[in-house]
């Protein structure tokens, strides 16, 4: 039983418009959102979007990718298969969850497309090279990383979520399409110096969060942090973002 202070943060995606990628978070035009990379947020619906589809060929985001990262976003056309959104308050211990849906696969002859790409949730964002991510593989596993100091370290990872066997070419994403599933991680300080790190997953959006994976981290990034989302390779909705400081 955690304690909700009076810091939270909830976001739906109603507000009908364009979130665009800015350069730094100070510029960005949301004050709730930095859109880090990926082009762009939509909203509509009441969801939030990524890019969906590939961008027409004149588009400013697909010249730019086109010259910053041909490779991983096939010539800008696809942005979103780099997708990064940043809150922009910061965290330290904290709850955080949202509901993602998986509509399509983008199958990128890039070599960083992989097993390790997914739907993942940031904590104790402090930048690009320190950060903590956590979510669901799209080989079907659950996943809880580091990256420290630019170093990625594997904490816990835990096969099987969703099953199959996965395959780049012929079976390259175990999670299902066009189904939402809930991702929740919770990270807290211990009061021995580590770091607690905990995440839930709802399957189905009936509420049932099921514990997946659950690991304290010894070497830990300690201070607060930004949270947020990242998805890989696909194009994605989103719904519910929740955040609270706990203690």
């Amino acid at each position: 039983m955690f304690i909700y202070t009076t810091s939270a943060f909830s976001y739906s995606f109603y507000n009908n418009s364009t979130l665009q990628e800015s350069w730094t978070m100070e510029t960005s035009t949301s004050p709730y959102w930095w859109v880090n990379s990926g082009g762009y947020l939509k909203m509509y619906d009441r969801r939030g979007h990524t890019n969906e589809g590939a961008l027409p060929q004149s588009d400013y985001w697909r010249k730019e990718y086109a010259n910053s990262d041909p490779m991983d976003t096939d010539n800008g056309y696809h942005p979103q298969n780099i997708f990064r959104l940043i809150t922009r308050e910061q965290w330290k211990n904290i709850q955080q969850e949202v509901y993602f849906k998986v509509t399509k696969d983008n199958l990128s002859p890039s070599p960083n497309r992989g097993g390790d790409n997914g739907l993942l949730l940031f904590s104790r964002y402090i930048n690009s090279d320190n950060l903590y991510y956590t979510g669901i593989r799209v080989d079907g596993a659950a996943v809880i990383k580091k990256k420290q100091n630019g170093i990625y370290t594997t904490l816990a990872y835990i096969p099987g979520i969703y099953p199959g066997i996965y395959n780049r070419n012929t079976n390259p994403d175990l999670i299902p399409k066009n189904a939402w599933v809930g991702i929740r991680v919770v990270v807290k300080n211990n009061p021995n110096g580590s770091v607690n790190i905990k995440l839930y997953i709802d399957k189905n959006w009936n509420g049932v969060w099921k514990l997946a994976a659950d690991v304290n981290d010894n070497y830990p990034i300690t201070s607060k942090g930004y949270a947020g989302i990242r998805t890989d390779f696909m194009d994605v909705i989103f719904d519910n973002y929740n955040a609270n400081e706990i203690v």
